[in-house]
């Protein structure tokens, strides 16, 4: 009965925790929604009791899926490091331990060294040091208190190491080090406990923040999945792309409700399951339901009379979050706002000036450090793919930083990179005791996709470069100071900062990029996401679409949210036969094998076509696959034709202009049949894949990436005209050579004439 109380508290308090905690809709974003609860003539279903102790799960999470992709290393006297353990909503942990992997220094002195291990700042146990195993990989599994564990949880491994007993021990000696190995497990037993049917706890248990897992949500459709219904579901997948972020989501489209998992059914009233209980729809109706013999699996059923309301209800969820309740709501009005300005995601940085890096960090706090070799600060900056700095400057970077100022000249830097590549180093001086003073350092990042300028063929461009995913580096390394014998480091560690008003601004730049380039496209859903609500972008399905086209369209969406930070409200959906010109969209075409949407049509664009011949009794089904250099660039490419059996599956992620609108980009998702087309979709939730896509044209095949860049490049975006000029003459530098020349003998014959002209009107004075 005791552990039933104490279950059943913990729950309550982790719904309480998990309502206030749920992200809320981005303030540019907002809409003014009026959200009105359901008739009274249309009684909504009580409030479901938490069931029991239900069924009994064993999660095993090792530290590489928890961000510990490297070994931890633990340096010093002392020294702690920390991973975070989120707890689902509809989880009770009932056990726990922790199956440490970890080596330590053959040095220490083992009677006072050791590891401690806490959770969530509460000593759990320690780990003792012994002369036996020292040196070597040593595993000791740990029991852990359940009832320390709650939604958001911090592990962390403290270092206590001496190797001297003597007064005149150096904090900063390479003898004191161990090592926790990312194979280290935290096993959890946790008990699967049913949630009340409630919006208020959207979006648990549909997705929840202390899942650490990539998200797989099945979504149901009606039985008539007409362009509005399609669009309505992108909608609410691009809301969850937004919600899973790093974690990744994948959206299978299931014809009957799984038995096992959670579920998202979109459809008009008309078209649900006949086996659904609920009461009768009168208008856009959001409400979850529990799954009949699985009341710890939910239905979240967005449902209307028409494809109008259906939409509304969708737009309701994804905006109005913040103010649903019940079992069921009835929507009475959606606004969703004005429509935003390019370049406006809330995910990437503002370009219309210096940005401070307060902003940029969800918690000043990372930006101070301390210790010898602290790990680096990490700023994360999201910026749109197609910036361009014909003139060759950088990115301007205004850094400030305080450092405990060494007594002596020694090796003490401070290291900037851009995604692992050095920029500037400074060498930290020792300074007067009375200063108070910030350090800082003007410089210039050089701008990401800078290479273009350079060398005028954006397919040589490495990807980490050319997408909008970077990461700034700040390396603090504070070096011992140690001079004598008996001369050490004071025993609190050194400690330095970056300044939260250091800036770093991305203004100034145009957008102009040569495509295609899916590097840009893998790495930020470029050009479609310059409008974050997608308001310029349309998804070209099949006329009839099976379950892998609809799972790859809102997959794709929440790919999308992913990099915008907002749901995908104003994307069009059509079907291949509605297509036509003249369409002013970018276009995410999606098909595989044959029927491969539109690019039959497109010879005049397109590189690819795909064929099947008839099989028999006899001879299996053959795809012919021919990839095409229509501008006889020398690619590797060349002309081939490759035909592959049954089994030689191909995806092909391929980047055109548009044949409808010449100003416009297609990126076309396809394959030899469905699954090649989901192995691309795969490629794109995988980071190590992505960051070798790259040209026109990316091959999947048994796992593996080929990049291929294809003719027909084309631009997007505006260059001044001056600038027109200087990019096309660094492509031929003999003749901006000649025209150099040129140029001085005219300004040369220029002076002269004028030195002549002057000097005879004095002789005429």
């Amino acid at each position: 009965m005791k552990g039933s109380l104490i279950t059943l508290l913990l729950c309550a308090a982790m719904a309480c925790h998990s309502a206030l905690a749920a992200p809320q809709p981005d303030a540019g974003q907002a809409a003014n929604a009026r959200i009105v609860a359901a008739s009274p003539t249309s009684p909504a279903p009580s409030l479901s009791k938490p069931a029991a102790a239900g069924a009994l799960t064993t999660v095993v999470l090792p530290f590489s899926k928890l961000g510990a992709f490297r070994p931890i290393h633990l340096k010093g006297i002392t020294d702690s490091k920390s991973i975070g353990v989120g707890i689902r909503l509809d989880r009770v942990v009932t056990a726990a331990r922790l199956r440490l992997t970890y080596s330590y220094s053959p040095a220490l002195l083992f009677s006072i060294s050791h590891i401690r291990v806490l959770v969530n700042q509460q000593v759990v146990a320690t780990v003792p040091f012994t002369p036996a195993n020292a040196g070597s990989p040593t595993t000791r599994e740990i029991e852990l208190n359940p009832l320390f564990f709650t939604n958001f949880n911090q592990i962390t491994l403290e270092l206590v190491a001496h190797y001297t007993i003597d007064k005149c021990e150096d904090p900063a000696n390479s003898a004191l080090w161990a090592e926790i190995s990312p194979s280290s497990e935290l096993i959890l037993d946790e008990q699967v406990v049913a949630l009340p049917n409630d919006l208020g706890l959207l979006p648990a248990p549909f997705f929840d923040p202390g899942d650490s897992s990539r998200l797989v949500l099945p979504f149901m459709l009606g039985s008539a999945s007409d362009d509005e219904l399609l669009r309505s579901a992108g909608i609410v997948a691009s809301w969850f792309g937004v919600l899973a972020d790093y974690r990744g989501a994948r959206f299978p489209v299931v014809h009957a409700i799984p038995a096992d998992r959670n579920v998202v059914l979109i459809g008009k009233a008309v078209d649900l399951p006949p086996s659904l209980k609920i009461a009768a729809i009168a208008g856009p109706t959001i409400a979850v339901l529990s799954k009949p013999n699985a009341s710890d699996k939910k239905i979240l059923l967005i449902s209307g009379r028409t494809d109008q309301e259906v939409q509304t209800a969708a737009e309701a969820l994804v905006l109005g979050k913040a103010v649903l309740s019940g079992p069921r709501t009835a929507v009475g009005h959606v606004d969703i706002g004005p429509p935003r300005k390019p370049y406006d995601a809330p995910k990437w940085l503002p370009l219309n000036g210096p940005v401070q890096f307060k902003n940029l960090v969800a918690n000043p706090d990372i930006l101070q450090v301390r210790g010898g070799s602290p790990e680096p600060i990490r700023i994360d900056m999201r910026v749109p793919a197609d910036l361009f700095g014909w003139t060759g400057r950088g990115v301007p970077l205004d850094l400030k930083y305080r450092y405990t100022a060494p007594s002596v000249v020694n090796d003490s830097t401070l290291t900037v990179d851009i995604n692992d590549m050095l920029v500037k180093s400074y060498r930290l001086t020792p300074r007067r005791p009375e200063a108070n003073k910030s350090d800082f350092g003007v410089l210039r990042v050089p701008l990401l996709n800078n290479d273009t300028a350079q060398s005028g063929n954006a397919f040589n461009i490495p990807a980490f470069r050319v997408g909008s995913d970077n990461q700034l580096q700040l390396q603090f390394t504070l070096d011992s100071q140690k001079s004598g014998m008996c001369s050490g480091l004071a025993y609190n560690p050194a400690r330095a900062g970056v300044d939260p008003d250091s800036t770093i601004d991305f203004s100034g730049f145009v957008h102009y990029a040569m495509m295609p380039n899916l590097a840009f496209f893998a790495n930020s859903g470029f050009p479609f996401t310059t409008l974050a609500d997608l308001a310029g972008t349309a998804i070209v399905v099949p006329d009839h679409p099976d379950s892998s086209d609809l799972e790859t369209m809102l997959t794709v969406l929440g790919y999308m949210g992913k990099w915008t930070g907002i749901p995908s409200m104003r994307v069009q959906v059509l079907h291949s036969s509605q297509a036509r010109a003249p369409l002013d969209k970018d276009l995410v075409v999606i098909g595989s094998g044959p029927s491969a949407a539109l690019l039959k049509g497109w010879d005049s664009v397109s590189a690819l076509h795909i064929a099947a011949s008839p099989s028999t009794a006899d001879e299996p089904k053959h795809y012919s696959v021919s990839l095409v250099d229509k501008e006889g660039t020398g690619s590797k490419l060349g002309r081939q034709d490759v035909t592959l059996s049954e089994n030689g599956k191909l995806g092909i992620l391929i980047g055109m202009q548009s044949p409808l609108h010449k100003s416009r980009s297609i990126v076309a998702l396809t394959g030899t049949d469905p699954q090649g087309m989901l192995d691309v979709v795969n490629a794109l939730g995988d980071p190590g894949k992505i960051n070798v896509m790259k040209g026109g044209l990316v091959v999947v095949r048994d796992g593996k990436i080929e990049s291929v860049p294809i003719g027909g490049q084309y631009t997007v975006g505006n260059l001044p005209w001056y600038a027109r000029i200087w990019v096309v003459a660094i492509k031929h530098p003999v003749l901006l050579a000649l025209f150099g020349i040129l140029a001085g003998i005219l300004v040369a014959v220029g002076v002269f004439l004028g030195l002549q002209a002057l000097s005879s009107r004095r002789r005429g004075v």
